[in-house]
């Protein structure tokens, strides 16, 4: 069975930093494309990370360009996002996903084939 599991999140403080962390059972994924999620409570669930599958192209949501950094290991088969300069506003379930074949035009979409089942990050004032 294809399993993604998240590791990482957890509480930090305003200006902090997270490094999240996307683990793979069950396949291996390293010609996939690869992408980070985030839901908070009452709101949809939003891009905030893409990476192609030989890691040489990213795409970042708007809100986290400049402070979060997605990168891939493709001989452990992990992806993980650095993430600096939290605010409250980051508070959030993180998601990772996993799909065959992503593209700049739909990499920020939801149509992912694997889903991990995410890991919380909460950033207090």
């Amino acid at each position: 069975q294809v399993r993604l599991i998240e590791s990482g999140g957890g509480l930090v403080q305003s200006g902090g930093s997270l490094i999240l962390n996307c683990a793979h059972s069950g396949r291996t994924f390293t010609n996939y494309g690869m992408g980070w999620f985030r839901q908070a409570p009452g709101k949809e669930r939003e891009f905030v990370a893409g990476i192609n599958w030989t890691g040489s192209n990213k795409y970042y949501a708007d809100s986290v360009k400049g402070r979060f950094t997605i990168s891939r290991d493709n001989v452990k088969n992990t992806v993980s996002l650095q993430m600096t300069n939290l605010e409250p506003e980051d508070t959030a379930l993180y998601y990772c996903a996993a799909d065959a074949y992503r593209t700049a035009s739909n990499y920020h979409t939801t149509d992912y084939h694997y889903w991990g089942q995410g890991t919380q990050v909460t950033v207090s004032a």
